[in-house]
């Protein structure tokens, strides 16, 4: 019997195989990475790389880069002033404002990131470690592997809203057509390291429907979308169970019956590579059964190992979880696991922002210092990049909108982010922003530099990665941040 195309293709997504294709192309010897590819330890790669695996954790809503990780001392020295009425140069007359300002046209927007009355440190501060880095008293677990971090102070992006999410992982304005994520460039262009789980895994996201542009593949395919795990072993994948009384032998015999179907298709399509990758993914689902389970078992794990990140305690269980799932993945041959340990816009600090900055400090400090001392102590921080990040800053100047008195806007114009792990330097401090925490200096760093960043450690040039009728902007690509690198 022939089997209508259209039929087939929709039994295809179905069920497990929709999540399943994440790891197929590659190993069907299809190169996404090069032409000519050169081959290190973790497969085919434009050079050879100096880690295999990242750990992406993003907080939704925008912390401030003030009370963090970039503290300002000016802000106590000028309370209450305007800017215009301080020594230091006016913020909003450099031209930085106006090169890198782009936003929708609405006034009650536009004006957001201009608050011109300064708003005092609302935490104190010190140096910590044998490099003296500057952090926060709110971060008193991670501060004590302040030698480990690499800080990048200069970051800034273009959006002032919360599509800034998006904007963070695609390397694009909300007003532009969209591109694929940093997590699906990554897995579109690199070997798998384990057959039995997918490259590209996502923990606690998207944090809304209108966020899943931060851990799509769009054009690539949606074999290179992240796939959402749930931290229930019984349950991790969605709609990948098994019907309620059939067996796992009954299972095999329906996947071979449907690999003979789709074998019957691949003869009248032989030159179709995508379907001959599809066909194999009902193989991996059937693995992925097994494997993906044990890997979010954290029952698996020593109360010590748990108590380090934190799984004691109400107030950083989630965080601590997925954190500790993240380093199980990456053990086992994950590529890219993105962590959202936060509600959507959880730091979204408008109002109250000493009150809300204290609360969820204390849920992710001791999760993702315990995170960087276990890496550590299994010597995974050799092999695996942790990148820790935010879509904007927040505004030096008082929000006044709505009688404000107690927080922070949305600030794109500089900002914080930090990264440890292989291939970077240790204790180290890269770029700044101004007196006041307003601009980024210098050329400062869009944020596809740290995408190139990222890819260039795991061996990818992000300028190569292009595919026919697809011409990336320059933009796009970004540029390494050599700093950083040791």
């Amino acid at each position: 019997m022939r089997i209508p195309r259209q039929a087939f293709f929709s039994d295809l997504g179905m069920g497990m195989a929709g999540m399943a294709l994440g790891a197929l192309l590659a190993e069907d010897g299809i190169s996404r990475a090069a032409e000519t590819p050169t081959f290190g330890a973790s497969g085919a790669t434009h050079f050879p790389p100096r880690a295999k695996s990242v750990i992406w954790i993003f907080l939704s809503g925008g912390y401030s880069h003030m009370e963090t990780f970039d503290p300002k001392p000016a802000l106590n020295r000028y309370a209450g002033m305007t800017f215009d009425k301080t020594p230091l140069e006016n913020p909003l007359d450099s031209p930085l404002h106006h090169k890198r300002f782009r936003s929708v046209p609405s006034e009650e927007i536009n004006v957001r990131d201009v608050y011109p009355t300064i708003y005092p440190m609302q935490v104190d501060w010190k140096k910590h470690g044998d490099s003296g880095i500057e952090m926060t008293d709110w971060w008193p677990h991670l501060a004590k592997h302040v030698d480990d971090l690499c800080l990048v102070r200069n970051m800034w992006t273009t959006d002032n809203d919360h599509a800034a999410e998006n904007q963070f992982h695609t390397g694009r304005h909300k007003l532009d057509e969209s591109q694929p994520s940093i997590g699906a460039w990554a897995n579109y262009g690199l070997g798998s390291l384990n057959d039995n789980l997918p490259k590209f895994v996502v923990l606690g996201g998207p944090t809304r429907s209108e966020t899943r542009e931060s851990i799509d593949a769009l054009y690539l395919g949606p074999q290179y979308t992240g796939i959402p795990l749930s931290l229930d072993p019984a349950r991790p994948l969605a709609f990948a169970q098994r019907h309620a009384g059939q067996t796992l032998e009954q299972q095999q015999a329906e996947y071979e019956a449907i690999g003979k179907l789709n074998a019957l298709a691949a003869v009248e399509y032989p030159e179709d590579q995508d379907l001959r990758a599809r066909i194999r993914s009902y193989e991996l689902a059937f693995r992925m059964q097994a494997a993906v389970p044990e890997a979010v078992d954290l029952g698996q794990e020593s109360e010590a190992t748990m108590k380090l990140y934190g799984l004691d305690n109400d107030a950083t269980q989630v965080a601590g979880k997925q954190l500790l799932a993240a380093r199980r993945l990456v053990e086992r041959g994950v590529r890219f696991v993105q962590v959202f340990p936060s509600a959507y816009g959880a730091w979204d600090s408008h109002q109250h922002l000493k009150d809300n900055h204290t609360r969820l400090c204390a849920t992710i400090d001791l999760p993702v210092a315990g995170l960087i001392q276990d890496l550590k102590q299994r010597g995974l921080l050799d092999d695996v990049v942790v990148v820790f990040a935010t879509e904007f800053g927040r505004t030096p100047g008082l929000e006044l909108r709505g009688g404000g008195t107690t927080g922070r806007d949305h600030h794109p114009n500089g900002f914080t982010i930090w990264m440890a792990g292989a291939g970077l330097k240790r204790g180290h401090v890269h770029g700044a922003t101004d007196e006041l925490g307003y601009h980024a200096l210098g050329d400062g760093h869009y944020v596809t530099d740290l995408h190139a960043t990222v890819l260039h450690l795991l061996g990818l040039d992000n300028r190569r990665l292009e595919i026919p009728g697809r011409k990336r902007l320059d933009i796009d690509h970004g540029r390494v941040i050599q700093d950083i690198l040791t």
